[in-house]
């Protein structure tokens, strides 16, 4: 087994971390148990403890590298581990306590019936620091949510979890991601790459505490790419939406045809540009409704599903035009083509998922 600990400035936590999992497995005589850390070239002196504790004790290793990410780390080191170490487990946990060194067995010890088991705050029994503030606690939950949702991995409660015990023949289907991320979301990633590859899975409770010494490395950066790779994973895994993308397409030739065209023939732009919209969700319609959708049993009756649809198309018309807006008066020298293309991309995504999930809703999912 190893335990792959990424760091960056974590010379606070790094020796007494390293200390008590050694300590912790020095009583676990069944395990070759080892440490990899992972280092993004910490300026705060985080390698030369880690070097100091692994010329003590030859079960600590380093991997240095430039800092690119909590998800470049993470890759970085299960390669290592998949291509230069002979373990059949690897555990995943953060280096500043928030998760208990002592519940590592835990996780390790539910292996046997199991590909990958998660250290889980949100299943019945986990529990979050006291110390966590209200913002912290609403953008952990729903960005679990949103994973769990929009990525489809909804028998997993805690979708963020980033303590985990995996299989090393279950890490090497799941490897290398497809959309490899350099930030957070690289748990949502590993684990939806896990889910469709077939690991069995499931979650003990633990307890998540707040770290005690150094920073939280969370940046805006970080929480923009999660929600935006959350929505790759979604679109890239289900099949309906290539066929959604294919009626897209030719909804976008409509679009822009019909703008041209009556924009050519003198009419307002703006009104050009909602009716050439207008015009691509209708036609959108007919091609999702016969044939994107067309497998789904769905027992709504059909006015039911027209009302949703038109609700949806005003919702399309509104993202997609409110999008054409801002462009044309953040930078009115664009050329008006050009703002009218880029403000079909919001509309898609809207009309794509308000449809998918409830207008042509399947009667069991």
């Amino acid at each position: 087994m190893c335990v792959v600990l990424p760091t960056y400035n974590e010379a606070e936590n790094i020796r007494a971390m390293l200390v008590a999992l050694l300590t912790e497995f020095d009583d676990h005589t069944s395990y070759a148990f080892s440490v990899l850390v992972v280092d993004d070239n910490s300026p705060d002196g985080t390698a030369a403890q880690v070097l100091d504790i692994a010329a003590q004790d030859d079960r600590v290793r380093l991997l240095s590298g430039h800092k690119r990410g909590l998800g470049s780390a993470y890759t970085r080191g299960f390669l290592h581990v998949l291509n230069g170490m002979e373990v059949d487990v690897v555990v995943q946990m953060d280096a500043d306590f928030s998760h208990a060194p002592e519940d590592v067995a835990r996780l390790v010890a539910t292996l046997p019936e199991h590909d990958v088991v998660i250290g889980s705050r949100y299943t019945s029994g986990g529990e979050i620091d006291e110390s966590w503030g209200l913002k912290r606690r609403l953008l952990s939950r729903f960005g679990n949510l949103f994973a769990r949702y929009v990525a489809g991995i909804y028998r997993v409660a805690d979708c963020t979890a980033g303590f985990k015990a995996i299989r090393v023949s279950a890490l090497r289907q799941a490897l290398p991601l497809r959309l490899p991320p350099s930030g957070y979301v690289f748990q949502v990633a590993l684990l939806h790459a896990l889910m469709i590859t077939g690991a069995r899975i499931t979650e003990v409770p633990i307890r998540f505490s707040d770290r005690a010494r150094g920073a939280t490395k969370l940046g805006r950066r970080d929480i923009v790419e999660f929600f935006l790779h959350v929505w790759w994973l979604r679109l890239l895994s289900r099949k309906t939406f290539v066929k959604f993308a294919l009626t897209g397409l030719s909804g976008v030739v409509i679009n822009l045809g019909c703008f041209q065209l009556l924009l050519s023939s003198g009419l307002n732009v703006y009104l050009s540009s909602a009716l050439a919209i207008e015009a691509s969700i209708v036609w959108n319609f007919f091609l999702n409704n016969y044939w994107t959708f067309r497998d789904r049993q769905i027992t709504t009756r059909k006015r039911i599903r027209g009302l949703k649809f038109n609700l949806v198309s005003m919702l399309t018309l509104a993202v997609s035009f409110g999008a054409f807006v801002v462009m044309r008066v953040t930078w009115p020298s664009q050329p008006e083509i050009l703002a009218q293309a880029v403000s079909i991309i919001p509309g898609v995504l809207a009309n794509y998922f308000a449809n998918s999930y409830w207008t042509f809703k399947p009667d069991r999912v």
